[in-house]
């Protein structure tokens, strides 16, 4: 949503439940007891290692909690477009108090200086908080707590807002709502392991200002023992150019819902896998353990991991408590090699939540022995997607930079599909990635940043 030339007071109302948070330093407290969690007077904190609205910035909350006895450092992790990292991306006010509600928390962002660029684009910028003693950086806990993002809408017919919540437990819609809900499994800095969150993408409708009534365009997620909370904040373009100066509101309070969707689709997923086969087709097998007036399945395919089409509609029992099997064969056309797969799952009232994505190596059919390595660039953790017949077997991942040496080697006697090298320690700069399994040999070249 734009910003709006009015704000919101309202009083205080001790009703938020939720969250378990945590940090890189030791945890020493604990607190939990229900209550709102108020966002506001944050400035760049004395800690922070660079200027405001640089990544590593980090502002200071103070006082969240009714005793003012905690501080929320919200920390900028990273801004990305179409990708990639993107100064394109810019973080206009930490908070805007100017609209919607100076409680909560609302940080302005801009992409290509306030107007998107034809094209289909999607960008976000990448932020996380961490609970602490008032006045210090010694981490505390919550042990529950509701965050709920409002009008998540936007503009025009062609853009539309999106925000990204990780390592929540659940989460709430109206069963009417206007937003596309998709699980999402991202590598994030700072996460040992890949972290599974929850996208919500707005509607191009655009709904006047920042308003908790806007039920449809709203969702209400809750944390429950989590160590921190990170989000994205962003949007999706089309070929139509659009206002990109977006205001996000994250309200950390539970809100009613005349007809709720809690949890997620009533539609269970057991299993999704994608696989090659000889005749160069892709063989898509899902399992559902439980429908609830579901509607059908969309398969979705993309050759960029952005922009993804219908590659076919495979229509649902319906409801069941029992497993029922799907199977789809997809003929990809992939220049770049690669192809990507997920599943739309939709109910009957057009309620939708997508998979996780799946991703196939087209080359690998011809016999090509290739690598994918993703994200890329990278930050932290590279993930290395190695050839179906490496896998089972002894794989060696070596890591050289630009003067041919060796800054890093991991050797795995069971390789799995995806195998995993830390980079944070990296300097920037271009490296090539070799892996071999003892007779064959794959490289590719990625960008590390900071």
């Amino acid at each position: 949503m734009k910003a709006y030339p009015m704000a919101i007071v309202l009083p205080k109302l001790n009703t938020i439940k939720s969250v378990l948070f945590g940090s890189i330093f030791t945890l020493i407290s604990f607190f939990g007891y229900s209550q709102e969690l108020v966002f506001k007077n944050g400035a760049l904190d004395v800690t922070s290692p660079v200027t405001a609205g640089k990544d590593g910035a980090i502002y200071r909350f103070p006082k969240v909690t009714a005793k003012g006895d905690v501080d929320a450092l919200v920390t900028i992790i990273g801004r990305y477009a179409n990708g990639g990292n993107s100064s394109k991306v810019v973080l206009k006010s930490i908070d805007y108090t100017q609209s919607g509600y100076d409680v909560a928390f609302q940080p302005q962002v801009i992409f290509n200086g306030g107007e998107t660029p034809k094209g289909n684009s999607d960008w976000y910028m990448e932020f996380d908080i961490t609970f602490v003693q008032n006045g210090k950086n010694i981490p505390v806990a919550v042990e529950t707590a509701d965050v709920t993002a409002l009008d998540i809408d936007g503009n025009d017919e062609s853009l539309k807002e999106s925000v990204t919540l990780y390592a929540l437990s659940t989460y709430v819609v109206a069963k009417n709502t206007r937003l596309t809900v998709s699980k999402v499994t991202d590598v994030l800095s700072g996460f040992t392991a890949p972290a599974e969150g929850v996208k919500f993408l707005g509607t191009s409708m655009d709904y006047p200002g920042i308003n908790t009534s806007s039920q449809r365009v709203r969702a209400t997620v809750t944390y429950k023992n989590s160590r921190r909370i990170r989000f994205r904040a962003g949007g999706e373009s089309g070929s139509k150019q659009s206002t990109s100066d977006r205001l996000y509101s994250l309200y950390f309070k539970s809100f009613t819902y005349d007809d709720p969707n809690e949890g997620s689709l009533p539609v269970k997923l057991a299993s999704f896998t994608a696989a090659k086969k000889s005749d160069k087709r892709v063989a898509l097998d899902w399992t559902t353990s439980q429908e609830l007036n579901t509607s059908h399945f969309v398969i979705e395919r993309s050759y960029d991991g952005k922009t993804y089409e219908d590659a076919g509609i495979v229509f649902a029992v319906g409801n069941s408590n029992v497993n029922n099997n799907y199977k789809f064969t997809d003929e990809p056309n992939s220049k770049s090699g690669v192809v990507y797969y997920r599943l739309k799952m939709v109910d009957v009232d057009q309620y939708a939540e997508r998979s996780a994505i799946k991703v196939i190596r087209t080359s690998e059919i011809s016999g090509e022995a290739k690598i994918l390595t993703y994200p890329n660039p990278v930050v932290n953790e590279l993930r290395v997607q190695l050839p179906v017949s490496w896998q089972q077997k002894q794989v060696n991942i070596e890591v050289y930079n630009s003067n041919g040496q060796i800054v890093k080697r991991s050797s795995v006697s069971r390789a799995n599909q995806n195998e995993s090298v830390g980079v944070s320690e990296l300097s920037s700069g271009v490296y090539i990635v070799k892996a071999s399994n003892g007779t064959e040999v794959a490289t590719q070249r990625i960008v590390k940043t900071k």
